[in-house]
């Protein structure tokens, strides 16, 4: 069975700590806010004593579109916010964005459809800023 690809990205030759500025910078241009962030290496040291390349997942979130998101279907919070993560590569870094689409696909409204394609087309165009190659 092929792998699902749940998610698109670039590969960049920057160090990890200027990833992680850029895409934080490119999500804002497009209207997201960065509600939740996990470091793994961080988490994964504290509760687990082991050492994890940098690794960062950033919650981001758009408020027009979860309001209307919300607005549509209630429950939609499950799926919500974006997730985009970004790690450290050799010695450049990786940004991948969940598919929006394909992640509102599983709950079968129609109504979500229109804004998952919005999400996606902005969270492609914050990625798309970024200097880089196809992930």
């Amino acid at each position: 069975m092929d792998k699902i690809e749940y998610g698109f990205g670039k590969l960049l030759n920057l160090p990890y700590a200027e990833a992680v500025e850029l895409t934080r910078v490119a999500l804002k241009e497009q209207g997201f806010g960065i509600l939740t962030e996990i470091d793994m290496k961080q988490t994964l040291k504290e509760k687990r004593g082991v050492d994890f390349p940098p690794y960062l997942i950033l919650g981001a979130c758009n408020p027009p579109l979860a309001h209307q998101a919300l607005t549509a279907e209630l429950e939609v919070g499950l799926l919500l916010p974006c997730n985009v993560i970004v790690y450290e590569q050799g010695e450049g870094s990786v940004v991948k964005i969940l598919d929006p689409v394909l992640a509102m696909e599983v709950i079968g409204n129609p109504a979500l459809a229109p804004i998952a394609h919005e999400a996606k087309e902005r969270l492609q165009k914050a990625l798309d800023s970024l200097p880089g190659v196809k992930a």
